[in-house]
């Protein structure tokens, strides 16, 4: 069988078994095991993947739909390989940080996970503009009952719906779009349409259709609203996924779609896109000063480093495409963790405001040890996964325009002041004793789970040229496009 469709069909034959399942270790084994099973055999795919080929790799082609010149295809390259690593990576992390948290509905959390597993793989190996909004989409229904069943607060309806509507609401104009490519050319099919020209005014006007889609889900300024409220309200898995792989559906959007499909209209909108960008980046780093709650200041975080990557997508060379990919890459791992270590205070104290935490380096010495790096590298140290993307980032689009480079820098220091603050005030200093008192350091699961993020973090950081000679011919590839 194509190894492609193993990893598609895997997450669905778990979650089918995962129903007939009334024991919830028997649950829990299934899930986690299929899980792992997924992640390995994506692990297989970077193998066994021909670096040097440009087109879509282990094609599966669906011939069986009755519609005329309607065979949608889908393929692993350079660009999608890392995103499915990444979100086969991210759902075991998700599973097995819950196995205490999650008590109620459990075969229904499981399945949604499994579910969410394959529509994500289905998201990164579509190569047909209709199965990719198909599946874009799809994606919405399992988070949306994540945050909505298993959120951790009484809001968490009304920011379940906050996430639903503003993506399903932004992706209207897109559907719109991907109609008019249709009867325009006559097909959705991705390798086709590379080679078709769109005259300049199709190319701004389907580029903004596009646009209106791929920036909620970033999300760019000012359609961010959601994503506070989202993360506050999920569990901790549930912020995991949103944080690992979901923001990256836009940005994924952006480099697989709009800048090879309107290239023209890609580099028209360039000085927008930069423009939003560094408000993201001083905005969102700016309101995370200001926030008191721990996963708001992780999730406006988030919009900054982001910005980052849409700024780097739009230096429109190799060195900031490849440089935007990894700090994607990186920030799906960096992100998560300190989602993690919030999630493991929540646990033991019950409350994420800043004000009740200090001194925790008195009593959970472990737990302080993986805060300082995670905390490290969110401001990009040199080592770190993140220094890579965001130094090529900016070196590629400082070869475009240095004045936006040189502002975006500015972000840098933003980041490590609410980065370093926030590590200040909740690891050192005098133990709150009236609101703190001595649960536990972290348990050996959940420092197995840091510690594998960890590793990942460091791994990417010292061998970033294992990731770029995989990347690099399809991003080449891209390139062409554009000119």
């Amino acid at each position: 069988m194509n190894i492609l469709a193993s990893l598609i069909l895997t997450p669905i034959i778990g979650s089918i078994l995962i129903f007939f399942l009334k024991s919830q270790r028997n649950i829990k084994i299934v899930g986690i095991t299929t899980t792992l099973i997924t992640l390995f055999l994506s692990i297989i795919l970077w193998i066994i993947f021909n670096n040097l080929f440009i087109y879509p790799q282990h094609v599966i082609t669906i011939n069986w739909i009755p519609i005329e010149n309607f065979q949608p295809k889908l393929g692993v390259d350079g660009i999608s390989l890392f995103f499915i690593i990444l979100s086969t990576a991210i759902i075991p992390i998700c599973l097995m940080a819950s196995l205490q948290g999650i008590k109620k509905q459990l075969r229904e959390f499981f399945i949604c996970f499994l579910l969410l597993e394959s529509l994500l793989i289905l998201v990164f190996s579509s190569f047909d503009l209709f199965l990719f909004y198909l599946f874009f989409e799809g994606v919405l229904i399992p988070m949306f009952l994540i945050i909505g069943v298993w959120g951790s607060r009484e809001r968490k309806i009304r920011a379940g719906y906050y996430f639903f509507l503003y993506t399903l609401i932004g992706s209207v104009l897109m559907l719109l779009g991907i109609i008019w490519i249709y009867y325009k050319t006559g097909t959705t099919d991705l390798t086709i349409l590379y080679q078709i020209k769109f005259d300049e005014t199709e190319q701004l006007l389907l580029w903004l259709a596009f646009f209106s889609s791929f920036a909620v889900k970033v999300p760019m300024i000012p359609f961010h609203i959601w994503l506070p409220e989202a993360h506050v309200e999920s569990p901790t898995a549930g912020s995991l996924m949103l944080a690992g792989v979901l923001l990256k559906l836009g940005t994924y959007g952006f480099l697989r779609f709009s800048i090879p499909l309107f290239p023209m209209a890609s580099i028209y909108f360039t000085p927008l896109i930069y423009t939003m960008s560094l408000i993201g980046i001083i905005y969102g780093s700016l309101t995370t000063l200001r926030q008191i709650d721990l996963k708001k200041i992780i999730a406006y975080s988030s919009v900054a480093h982001m910005s980052f990557v849409t700024l780097g997508l739009f230096g429109l060379n190799v060195q900031s495409i490849e440089g935007s990919i990894m700090l994607m890459i990186s920030h799906g791992i960096v992100s998560p963790a300190l989602f993690l270590l919030v999630g493991i205070l929540y646990d033991r104290y019950h409350t994420r405001l800043l004000y009740y935490y200090s001194g925790l380096v008195h009593i959970m010495p472990i737990f302080a040890l993986f805060f300082v790096f995670f905390t490290m590298a969110n401001i990009s140290l040199p080592g770190t996964s993140s220094f890579v993307g965001e130094f090529l980032s900016l070196l590629g689009v400082y070869q475009n325009n240095n004045s936006v480079a040189i502002i975006a820098t500015l972000g840098i220091i933003l980041g490590a002041a609410y980065a370093l603050w926030l590590c200040n005030r909740i690891i050192f200093g005098v133990i709150k004793i009236d609101y703190i008192g001595y649960i536990g350091d972290i348990t050996k699961r959940e420092f197995i789970l840091l510690l594998i993020l960890s590793l990942a973090t460091i791994f990417i950081g010292i061998y970033p040229n294992i990731f770029f000679s995989s990347m690099h011919v399809s991003v080449s590839y891209l390139i062409t496009q554009l000119f």
